[in-house]
C-alpha cells in the first residue's frame, strides 16, 4: 500500500479554506489515521454539502474576472505570505522516489509497475462516489490499475544515450532533468536540489507569480548553475517552455492543476507531455473529490462543477481518479500509479474532526510510441 505524508500544502489555521495541513500532528493533542474507509452515509451527506454548496454559482462577470486576473490574484497571495505559508515537502522523496539521489529511473519504473500488477484484489466498502477504481488488476490498497508494457533492455539502453536535437538551452549538458510546474516558492525545488546532490542533475521550475518566481530566485538556496526559475502560464497554448520536446525525464504536478480552470487542463497536459522523454514519469498530488475543504465552501463560491473560489481569489478544483486518468491517458501516457488517501485528522484541544481526500498519481511516456495515440478532448465537468 503507499503512505502518503502526514503534512502537506495549502493549510493553516488562518486559511481553511486553502486545504492541505491543518492542525496535524504537529501538533501534540492531534492525530490523524490513513486510509479511513467512508460509509455510505458519510459519503451521502458529502454529496448533499456539495450539492448545496454549489447551488449558487459565481456571477459569469465575477467568473470572467478570476480567469482574467489569475495572476494578480495569485501574485497577491506571494506577496502576502512570501515563503512563510507553505512547508518544504521533504516526504517527496519517500512517495516519488524518481526525484531523489541515485535514481535508476526506468529499472525502478518497471519495477513499481510489475509490483502493481501482482497486488492482491481490494473489495471496495467506500461509499458511492468515493470508492477507488476498480479495473482488471486493481492495487491492495486503493484499487490502482497497472498496465505492463514490455520493456525491451536495447530500447532502455539506447534512452540513456538520448540525443536532444536543439539548440543549447538552460540544462542542456545535464542527463536527467526535472521540471515542477507551479513551484511556488520553491518548497518542492529546494529540497530536491539539497537532498540530490548528483552533477547531472538539472532542476527547473516555473510559476504563474511573477512574485512567486522572484522569491525562488532571491532565496540563498538558488543556483543557477543547477536550477532555472521562470515564470509561466500552464494554460497559454502560444507560450513556449525554456527546453525541447522530449527532453525531461521528471515534471512535478503538486496541488497545482487543481488550481486552472477545467477546460483549460488537458491540453495544458498534453503539452507537458510531450517535453517528456520515452520513459519519463509525470507525478501528481491534488485534492481528491470530497476533500473537507471542498465541504467547507459556502454558497455563492462554486464557480462551476467542484471548481470554487476562494476568499483571496484563487481556485481549487476537487478530482476523481478516473477524471485524472482521462487527463493523462489522453495525452498519451500510461498508468502507473493513481490512488486516494482518506485520511482522518483530530484536534482534540478544538474538538474539531477533519476528513481529508487527496489522488497521488505516475504515469510514464511510453517507451515506444503507441501505433494509435489518443486523440487530446477538452476537460468538462
Amino acid at each position: 500500500s503507499v503512505r502518503l505524508p502526514r503534512t502537506d500544502v495549502r493549510g493553516s489555521a488562518t486559511h481553511p479554506a486553502r486545504g492541505g495541513d491543518l492542525w496535524t500532528l504537529s501538533c501534540p493533542f492531534g492525530f490523524h489515521r490513513d486510509n479511513v474507509k467512508w460509509s455510505e452515509e458519510q459519503a451521502a451527506a458529502a454529496e448533499r454539502k456539495v450539492q448545496e454548496n454549489s447551488s449558487q454559482l459565481v456571477c459569469p462577470e465575477k467568473q470572467a474576472d478570476y480567469e482574467v486576473n489569475a495572476h494578480k490574484y495569485w501574485d497577491d497571495f506571494y506577496k502576502v505570505h512570501e515563503n512563510g505559508f507553505f512547508k518544504d515537502r521533504h516526504w517527496l522523496f519517500t512517495e516519488f522516489p524518481e526525484l531523489a539521489p541515485s535514481h535508476d529511473h526506468l529499472v525502478n519504473l518497471h519495477l513499481e509497475k510489475q509490483k502493481n500488477e501482482v497486488s492482491k484484489p481490494r473489495s471496495s466498502e467506500d461509499g458511492p462516489g468515493l470508492a477507488a477504481e476498480q479495473h482488471k488488476r486493481p492495487c491492495t490498497s486503493h484499487g490502482c490499475e497497472t498496465r505492463v508494457p514490455p520493456v525491451e533492455e536495447p530500447v532502455t539502453q539506447k534512452l540513456t544515450h538520448l540525443e536532444i536535437c536543439a539548440d543549447d538551452f538552460p540544462g542542456s549538458s545535464a542527463t536527467y532533468r526535472i521540471l515542477e510546474v507551479g513551484c511556488g516558492v520553491g518548497n518542492t525545488v529546494f529540497p530536491i536540489l539539497q537532498t540530490n546532490n548528483n552533477p547531472d542533475l538539472f532542476v527547473y521550475c516555473c510559476d504563474f507569480s511573477a512574485t512567486a518566481i522572484e522569491l525562488v530566485k532571491t532565496n540563498s538556496e538558488y543556483d543557477p548553475s543547477r536550477c532555472f526559475a521562470f515564470v509561466h502560464d500552464l494554460c497559454d497554448e502560444d507560450q513556449s517552455y525554456p527546453m525541447p520536446k522530449d527532453s525531461l525525464d521528471v515534471i512535478v504536478l503538486i496541488f497545482v492543476l487543481s488550481a486552472i480552470v477545467p477546460d483549460k487542463m488537458q491540453k495544458a497536459i498534453s503539452k507537458l507531455s510531450r517535453l517528456l522523454k520515452p520513459g519519463g514519469v509525470m507525478l501528481l498530488r491534488d485534492y481528491g473529490r470530497y476533500d473537507m475543504a471542498q465541504l467547507r465552501f459556502k454558497k455563492g463560491q462554486c464557480l462551476s462543477g467542484n471548481f470554487y473560489v476562494r476568499g483571496d481569489g484563487t481556485r481549487v478544483y476537487f478530482f476523481t481518479q478516473d477524471e485524472l486518468d482521462t487527463l493523462f491517458t489522453a495525452a498519451g501516457l500510461e498508468k502507473v500509479q493513481n490512488v486516494v488517501d482518506r485520511r482522518l485528522q483530530v484536534n482534540r484541544g478544538k474538538q474539531l474532526t477533519m476528513y481529508r481526500v487527496w489522488i497521488q498519481c505516475k504515469y510514464s511516456k511510453p517507451l515506444v510510441p503507441s501505433a494509435s495515440q489518443h486523440v487530446p478532448t477538452p476537460h468538462t465537468t
